[in-house]
């Protein structure tokens, strides 16, 4: 056991929030934006010095299909808000089948894009400062004050010391369920395969940008590991990345750089350049809520009474599942709720949860509840189902999704013809 060191300090109370997110990525953003558009007064903490996560800093810049692979788009609501605004100054790939929205007619062509990382950063922070939203860079969420089970605020560490933010409700978008653990609420570990992806540019795909008239063209990616989600490719003898700490990111990031390094080194110096090393670890599944409900694989054409929206699997046709409400809260714990890669899920299923899509998805239920708990003065857990759904649906987001749309017994088919991340 390691020496243990105790002392105490003062820290200065800085604000109090109706709201505060912990995370900036997609998830955060999209739960700090719509407790915002609910009226309430909203805090948004970034450990780094801009928004998105992995959408953005973690390179992982492909919005995943939001339709079911025959031409039914499945999620919508914010998620279809938030893939318009990514490539509305930007290059994107969108299909022209998708282009004016959901085509007439059948098609096996997804609702998929690329965007430019840059661009859809700067585009989240205008929208949520023109939402009200107060967004904190450079501050690491450092502690949750708790009383008992319920959360009072949050201790941050930045560049002027500690502060304390109080809170009516707290959102976990870590990504990692880093508050849920500090405070006490049950959660998960999980285990990622080794992938590393770096974006660069070299001199004939800058040809081919020129000669296309089409900026994208001259983006390369540039790996470390390259496993797929499946864990093909894992080094073999490699243990599995479990959880989130500090010792497991630094040899999970260190193993991935030193081995793109490797890889690059020795190629023609001119001719090639890597401008953009992730700003962060891209691990999918490294910890999860333990939810009232859990989504789960045996979900897959369930409908759910207390669902919060439908979603599609990006890597696999047709098939749908029904995004439970206990999947974000855990009882006990009245004013902390969780959306995004840390939602409790199960399986494949968890896979299914954490891309873009989904993620904006529980984003926007999560900070939709937690304003509707604070006007209700009830624990969020106990907060009625039925108007959320009836908040959402306002959004255009699908709650249910058709029996028509279930396809024949042996019809879903693999269709990740895009290529998934």
């Amino acid at each position: 056991m390691p020496e243990i060191l105790k002392w105490s300090e003062s820290i200065p109370i800085c604000g109090e929030y109706d709201v505060i997110v912990c995370g900036g990525g997609i998830a955060g953003v999209s739960a700090a934006l719509s407790a915002a558009r609910c009226g309430k007064k909203v805090l948004i903490i970034e450990k780094t010095v801009t928004l998105g996560g992995l959408a953005t800093m973690g390179l992982i810049n492909m919005w995943v299909p939001l339709c079911n692979g025959r031409g039914r788009q499945i999620i919508k609501g914010l998620a279809e808000e938030l893939l318009r605004l990514s490539i509305a100054h930007g290059y994107d790939t969108l299909p022209e089948e998708w282009r004016l929205g959901e085509p007439e007619q059948p098609t096996d062509r997804r609702y998929v894009t690329y965007y430019s990382i840059g661009i859809f950063e700067l585009e989240l922070l205008k929208l949520l400062k023109d939402a009200g939203v107060t967004v904190l860079y450079d501050a690491l969420v450092s502690v949750p004050v708790m009383k008992g089970q319920h959360c009072e605020g949050i201790i941050i560490d930045g560049k002027s010391g500690r502060h304390f933010y109080r809170a009516k409700m707290v959102v976990d978008a870590t990504g990692d369920a880093d508050v849920l653990l500090r405070a006490g609420v049950p959660t998960e570990d999980g285990y990622d395969y080794f992938t590393y992806i770096a974006e660069g540019i070299d001199i004939e795909h800058c040809r081919k940008a020129v000669e296309k008239n089409d900026v994208r063209y001259a983006y390369v990616r540039y790996s470390g590991g390259s496993s797929t989600l499946y864990g093909e490719g894992h080094p073999e003898g490699m243990p599995r990345f479990k959880g989130a700490s500090m010792e497991m990111e630094n040899d999970f990031l260190q193993k991935n750089q030193l081995l793109l390094y490797d890889k690059i080194r020795d190629m023609p110096r001119s001719e090639r350049d890597i401008h953009y090393l992730p700003g962060m670890a891209q691990l999918r599944t490294s910890r999860h809520l333990i939810g009232d409900k859990p989504l789960t694989d045996d979900m897959l054409y369930r409908h759910e009474e207390t669902s919060i929206g439908a979603v599609c699997d990006f890597d696999n046709r047709d098939s749908l599942y029904e995004v439970p409400y206990g999947a974000l809260v855990c009882r006990g714990f009245d004013n902390l709720i969780t959306c995004g890669r840390c939602a409790s899920a199960e399986g494949w299923a968890w896979d299914v949860l954490r891309v873009i899509p989904p993620a904006v998805l529980t984003g926007q239920a999560a900070g939709t509840a937690a304003a509707r708990a604070i006007d209700s003065t009830v624990p969020i857990y106990d907060l009625p189902v039925g108007p959320l759904q009836q908040a959402l649906a306002a959004t255009g987001v699908i709650i249910h999704f058709d029996d028509a749309w279930v396809p024949g017994t042996g019809t879903s088919e693999r269709a990740s013809v895009e290529g998934h991340i």
